[in-house]
């Protein structure tokens, strides 16, 4: 197991950085006009990965701020890993052979699983990432509009056949509420995986963070988002408390 990875957030919605509640696309909050001046706040303090995010993407089904994601893998030292609108394997090569490090497929993991099994085979699973969006343990698809009968544990087992290493899982409920993150769900899909398992949701202190290094099963990273914009606290101090 690599070592404990942060990733700041920056979601992206016409081109602006904003915070969705609970996904919600109704309550949202802008805050930055420049998603790449974001991003070099974080890389300046520090941070080795940037998560981005492209909700007009996940919303329409196509990659919509794709132009912001590529200044940031280009301009700037710190890796990045976008999500959001990738449906087909000209979007995950266009991702990958622009300078981003990494591509995360969620809906697409239900609803296209020849395609993700494309990109793992041609990729890897350090490549590709996926993407579980929970919502009571089932997978959430659609910007979590749609919730699926497919059990996030259940999807994970399969994919790891089909040459996933690296998941991203977000527990719906927890995002943007900043009431901590679900670290037993977390841990348990690490532990029934034996792959590197990044929280997503819900971080609200360095606390937070320090519990989910320190979890037994491996938790590989995590991705903060609205701690950050609310200045709960910065990147820089995070990073100190995880070394």
């Amino acid at each position: 197991m690599s070592s404990f990875t942060l990733y700041p957030a920056i979601d992206m919605r016409g081109g602006k950085c904003v915070r969705l509640l609970q996904g919600d696309y109704n309550q949202e909050t802008v805050y930055g006009d420049s998603p790449f001046d974001m991003a070099k706040q974080f890389a300046d303090q520090g941070a080795a990965w940037i998560h981005m995010v492209d909700l007009d993407g996940a919303k329409d089904g196509k990659k919509v701020n794709h132009e912001h994601v590529i200044r940031v893998a280009k301009e700037l030292p710190a890796k990045v890993q976008i999500g959001g609108g990738i449906r087909s394997m000209d979007d995950v090569s266009f991702y990958l052979d622009s300078g981003v490090d990494r591509v995360i497929l969620g809906s697409a993991a239900v609803s296209y699983p020849e395609f993700v099994r494309e990109a793992l085979n041609r990729y890897g699973g350090s490549r590709v990432a996926i993407g579980l969006d929970a919502r009571d343990g089932f997978v959430a698809t659609e910007g979590w509009v749609e919730t699926s009968h497919i059990m996030a544990v259940d999807l994970a087992k399969r994919l790891v056949e089909e040459g996933a290493e690296t998941f991203i899982f977000t527990d719906i409920s927890k995002d943007g509420m900043l009431q901590g993150p679900n670290v037993e769900a977390i841990g348990e899909l690490a532990r029934i995986t034996g792959k590197e398992v990044i929280a997503s949701g819900g971080v609200s202190s360095i606390d937070d963070l320090v519990s989910l290094k320190k979890d037994e099963r491996n938790i590989a990273g995590a991705i903060i988002g609205k701690a950050l914009y609310t200045g709960r606290f910065t990147i820089s101090d995070a990073l100190g408390s995880v070394k």
